[in-house]
């Protein structure tokens, strides 16, 4: 991938990338991109302290999404002021069917970038499993994509490995999913809206069964 992105001429923006990763990585224990290891020890400490939040017993938040629902497990989640279409790419389900994001239009998305070798992924996999197996239907899924080139088996084992086989297996063995999201490290999680749009983007290791993200979720759900 970096070889791809110089040979555009962006090698300057490569460095910029490397840098904040690093910096994201301090914080998170985000795993570069390009190889590199963040703070892992940070990212595969224990959770288990918080307690199991019941979905439905959590509201959407009346006022709308605001920059206010970035707090407790959320506050490294950036929503931006102002929505953007998520860019088109093409990944593939567990069974090799061509998809893109349009499959989901309509619907709330949480999309997530993982791989296998990706440790904060590994602790944050239960979680969203989690999410998936108390929120998703007809409004809402996570769509977590492996972006693992060691392909379908070695994905789908990792999901449950993590005890998260409430997330369906969906994979991009080219990658290039993370140059069209502008991903600077793994993981990388951001909710879609209804019509398309990015409201916001976490990078790094996230509780996403917690309160903050079913309220920020739901609210999104919300909207009309």
């Amino acid at each position: 991938m970096t070889q791809e992105t110089s040979s555009n001429g962006s090698g300057k923006m490569i460095k910029i990338a490397v840098t904040v990763g690093l910096v994201l990585a301090g914080s998170y224990g985000v795993y570069s991109i390009i190889g590199g290891k963040g703070n892992v020890q940070e990212a595969q400490k224990s959770d288990e302290g918080h307690s199991k939040v019941i979905a439905a017993d959590v509201k959407a938040d009346p006022a709308g999404i605001s920059k206010k629902l970035s707090k407790g497990k959320m506050t490294a989640f950036v929503i931006h002021a102002k929505r953007k279409p998520v860019s088109t790419f093409d990944f593939k389900d567990g069974e090799g069917k061509a998809l893109t994001l349009d499959k989901w239009k309509g619907r709330v998305v949480l999309l997530n970038l993982w791989a296998t070798w990706c440790a904060p992924c590994r602790k944050e996999m239960p979680d969203l499993g989690d999410l998936q197996k108390q929120m998703g239907g007809d409004d809402f899924e996570v769509v977590a994509i492996s972006v693992d080139r060691k392909g379908v088996k070695a994905s789908g084992r990792f999901l449950v490995e993590a005890k998260a086989t409430a997330l369906n297996l969906y994979i991009d063995e080219t990658t290039r999913v993370l140059g069209k999201m502008k991903a600077i490290g793994l993981p990388l999680t951001v909710l879609i809206d209804r019509s398309g749009k990015e409201i916001g983007r976490l990078t790094g290791p996230a509780v996403w069964n917690s309160k903050e993200a079913i309220v920020l979720i739901k609210t999104a759900i919300a909207e009309k």
